[in-house]
């Protein structure tokens, strides 16, 4: 058995997203009619042309009325889903399943957080009943534990790697401070990130992504009528998951240095999109710096780097926005902000932009014309035990 994948089959041709951060003045309803409102104009639809809608929350509704209700739907089927800090990308992924399964014409998927104003400070899990042995680390400590593993594993002095951190971070903040929609706004100097106090592990503050409200939304049709809505779609090249079963906490052997759900879905994502090297195909990359550390990793886990050399590639600017594979051009988690039921969805965002030249000048990235392919890889969970997703999209 395989996973074909929908290569071609589906077209975004519609995105909205809000600006990620502390909206002490909007509630779920507004963030949610804010983002979709964007994406039917864009799109040139209205709700009732839309057959079917997925919404992403994490702890921000439960059911598909969390959507139903602020839009108005009459007799619209609305599915809630969830998935960790995944949850975006599978809103999305159902969404565009059903319409290259011929389910519905035009689909919608939406992705939404609202938890500042609740003291939110990460994934509240739900408690699940458990036999008392479950990890009690908070998710900074965990993957705190990377750095340190990957320095060992590949000769990386402290003070290297503390450089190697800190530049992830100064650049997805660089990026973020051009970036009207981002939580984050202000450009940092690696001197200053090297000289932050470490708060979990050898991390500090700014280590960590933002803990943010936001919304964000996709409309997808079949390819062949894209051009119904636009004339310049995006298509869905590949749409790869991969849930891991959290045997690396029981592992003695798993070191920390990749996330193997991750490498697992980036080879069943080049597979469906008939990609063979990603580091020369791809424009850009979305990927899910939750912490500076998961970034470096991801770079390898992606194809994006050779194992062992990510660190390098970071010192040397490759991953800037204008070096030769653009990664985070938005911010990233790091500087947009993480509404969990959101980040899937703003990832793709990105990508819809930069595809199609609507970036502006100041944060477009350096590949635009020579490659029309973009990556977003969007994860939840823990090292050891995590979901990931990896799309692959393009333009016609």
């Amino acid at each position: 058995m395989a996973a074909h994948g929908i290569r071609d089959r589906v077209a975004i041709v519609g995105m909205g997203c809000t600006r990620f951060g502390e909206h002490w003045d909007l509630g779920v309803d507004e963030l949610l009619l804010a983002a979709t409102d964007e994406a039917f104009q864009s799109a040139g639809v209205a709700k009732d042309d839309v057959d079917a809608y997925w919404l992403g929350t994490a702890q921000s509704g439960m059911s598909g009325m969390t959507l139903s209700r602020p839009l108005r739907l009459k007799d619209k089927p609305v599915t809630r889903v969830e998935n960790y800090c995944a949850t975006g990308s599978e809103a999305l992924r159902q969404a565009a399943y059903a319409v290259a399964a011929g389910a519905c014409d035009v689909a919608m998927a939406v992705g939404v957080e609202k938890v500042k104003d609740g003291g939110y400070q990460g994934l509240n899990a739900f408690p699940v009943p458990g036999d008392g042995t479950q990890r009690t680390l908070t998710a900074a400590a965990m993957f705190s534990m990377v750095a340190p593993a990957y320095a060992r594993a590949y000769g990386v002095s402290d003070a290297d790697m503390r450089t190697v951190l800190a530049r992830v971070a100064a650049k997805n903040h660089a990026n973020g401070a051009r970036n009207p929609r981002a939580q984050f706004r202000r450009e940092m100097s690696v001197e200053k990130l090297c000289a932050m106090p470490a708060v979990a592990g050898g991390l500090s503050v700014f280590d960590c992504a933002g803990v943010a409200d936001g919304a964000a939304a996709a409309i997808v049709v079949p390819a062949e009528e894209a051009h119904r809505y636009t004339d310049r779609p995006v298509l869905i090249k590949a749409l790869a998951l991969v849930s891991g079963d959290g045997s690396g906490l029981m592992d003695p052997g798993y070191d920390y240095t990749t996330f193997p759900e991750v490498a697992a879905s980036a080879a069943q994502a080049y597979a469906q999109a008939g990609v063979v090297s990603p580091r020369d195909e791809l424009a850009m990359a979305e990927v899910h710096d939750c912490f500076t550390p998961t970034e470096l990793v991801l770079m390898e886990d992606l194809g994006l780097a050779d194992r062992g050399s990510a660190w390098k590639r970071i010192l040397e600017g490759a991953f800037d926005l204008d070096g030769d594979l653009p990664v985070n051009p938005d911010g990233g988690l790091k500087s947009f902000g993480h509404p969990v039921g959101a980040t899937g969805l703003r990832m793709m965002f990105e990508a819809w932009l930069q595809l199609r030249g609507d970036a502006p000048p100041d944060r477009r990235i350096a590949t635009l014309g020579s490659r029309s392919l973009a990556l977003t890889q969007n994860l939840g969970g823990y090292p050891g035990e995590m979901v990931s997703f990896v799309s692959i999209l393009g333009t016609p």
